[in-house]
């Protein structure tokens, strides 16, 4: 499997790129509008077309790069099914495999930061590669006091679908704002401060109610216009329309 991290340094949302080496089929798991310019470079770099941009969720911090791709390159948008999103090519559900050429993707039905979040689990053949979206972050996790957000929920989806994998199982984040790439289900089910150590699903509610976390700034654009698969709203600032307007 051909595989590259990328980062949209102002969201700080890592971008993955997929592609099976046997068949040249290559998607990007999600893709920011911000920087389709240097995904395409990158592909375009490594001999690569792209075929399937896959989403984890409605994301509030970011506008998808998936509309924008697809109008670049004839890629499909692959999305969770349960979003019911008009735009979506594809519906991806947990317990249906999807295929990017050889390499097949796992839906993991993942609710808590969003109501519909999916992650998705890959084998390599050397290790399984989680990528978990917004749901758990490197010694942390997604936010739940907003957009469907629910912290029992999250608690449950975190040790009923990722705890339960194998502990070098390597986990790859939709974020992380401390420059950090990887972690391991070993190393969150240790050392996350909120969720490690068995920490009881009691604790762990009161620790995310009580965070009082800033207002997301792209958040009240980036929900509607993710829910167009990348869509800038009339109501985006001025001061984010910059990647609106590219070609």
């Amino acid at each position: 499997m051909i595989f590259r991290q990328l980062i949209e340094p102002d969201s700080s949302t890592y971008t993955y790129l997929l592609s099976c080496p046997e068949t040249g089929i290559t998607a990007l798991i999600d893709p920011v509008l911000d920087t389709v310019d240097r995904d395409l470079k990158v592909l375009q770099e490594m001999g690569l077309e792209l075929d399937f941009t896959i989403d984890t969720h409605v994301h509030a911090d970011h506008l998808t790069g998936a509309r924008r791709l697809r109008e670049r390159t004839g890629s499909r948008i692959a999305w969770p099914d349960l979003d019911r999103l008009s735009c979506a090519d594809i519906g991806l559900r947990e317990g249906e495999s999807f295929h990017v050429g050889n390499i097949e993707i796992y839906p993991l039905f993942t609710p808590g930061h969003t109501d519909h979040h999916h992650a998705y689990l890959v084998d390599n053949g050397t290790h399984k590669m989680l990528f978990s979206g917004d749901a758990l972050l490197i010694e942390s996790c997604g936010r739940t006091d907003f957009q469907s957000g629910d912290a029992a929920t999250l608690y449950r989806s975190i040790h009923d679908k990722f705890f339960s994998l194998p502990d070098d199982t390597l986990v790859y984040p939709c974020h992380d704002y401390e420059g950090r790439f990887v972690t391991t289900i070993a190393q969150e089910k240790a050392r996350n401060p909120r969720l490690g150590n068995n920490r009881p699903q009691e604790e762990f509610v009161k620790i995310m109610e009580t965070m009082d976390l800033p207002y997301p700034r792209k958040i009240d654009f980036a929900v509607p216009g993710n829910r167009e698969c990348g869509l800038c709203p009339d109501n985006t600032p001025e001061e984010y329309r910059g990647p609106c307007r590219e070609a």
